[in-house]
């Protein structure tokens, strides 16, 4: 298998991962997929556990950026109302849009992580920018059409790096587990 699709942890969901397991691991910027990671793709405002969840990254010094391939009106309305930065359109997996950004903001890749719940997209780009990338699974059961394509091609390279060990639970990145 592919070392490009092996992410650096895995978790259920990005509401289970505590914020000692960023601070452990020098995140200083935490790039967050919206869609079907954070929020369903059907809310252009984000739930109190999003809200939450940003107010406690914020806390400890950890800067949150919602990041997607949807557009703008979407991505930048729902960030707007965290109070965050984003990358829309973000065309993942290709990465220069996120190389674009941490450049532009002078953030370096070894305290940037991105989180999201699919590997053709969000951990293919993550690898492409050279930033680590946790693995989650998808919070709510529907999905946008296109990504139904992404998933048929997931499901087999999600359980072939399961078989062999290569989906590392996040709390076993700090020692937690």
């Amino acid at each position: 298998m592919c070392k490009k699709f092996i992410p650096y942890a895995h978790a259920q969901s990005v509401y289970e991962i505590s914020t000692d397991f960023y601070k452990t691991n020098n995140v200083r910027v935490l790039l967050i997929d919206l869609d079907n990671t954070l929020d369903s793709y059907r809310l252009y405002y984000p739930t109190d556990r999003a809200i939450k969840l940003i107010k406690d990254l914020k806390k400890e010094d950890i800067k949150p950026v919602v990041i997607s391939n949807n557009c703008r009106k979407r991505v930048c309305g729902y960030a707007e109302a965290l109070g965050v930065d984003c990358i829309y359109s973000a065309r993942k997996p290709f990465s220069f849009k996120i190389k674009r950004f941490l450049n532009k903001n002078g953030i370096k890749n070894n305290e940037t992580m991105l989180i999201g719940d699919q590997l053709i997209t969000d951990v293919l780009a993550a690898k492409g920018a050279n930033i680590r990338v946790v693995l989650t699974e998808k919070i709510v059961k529907e999905d946008q059409w296109t990504t139904h394509i992404n998933r048929l091609l997931d499901r087999p390279i999600r359980y072939h790096l399961s078989k062999k060990g290569w989906l590392p639970d996040w709390r076993k990145k700090y020692g937690k587990k």
